[in-house]
């Protein structure tokens, strides 16, 4: 049980540690002009289109499982 946690911790602390260095690359605040020209890690428009996505068939999913 231990480890099954320390995955989950591991992989929330590596998905929140890339958010904050992408939003630090691409803030026009931290960097000034540069900002524009430095790229991110994650295309993060695309992953929350992709989880969107995944949501809407996880949702439409249990609703074929639960009306039967």
């Amino acid at each position: 049980m231990r480890t099954f946690f320390g995955m989950i911790l591991g992989a929330l602390l590596l998905i929140g540690g890339v958010y904050v260095y992408d939003s630090m690359q691409t803030s026009s605040v931290a960097n000034g002009d540069v900002a524009q020209n430095s790229r991110t890690i994650v295309n993060w428009d695309v992953a929350a289109r992709d989880w969107n996505a995944l949501k809407a068939r996880a949702h439409e999913e249990w609703t074929k499982v639960a009306s039967k």
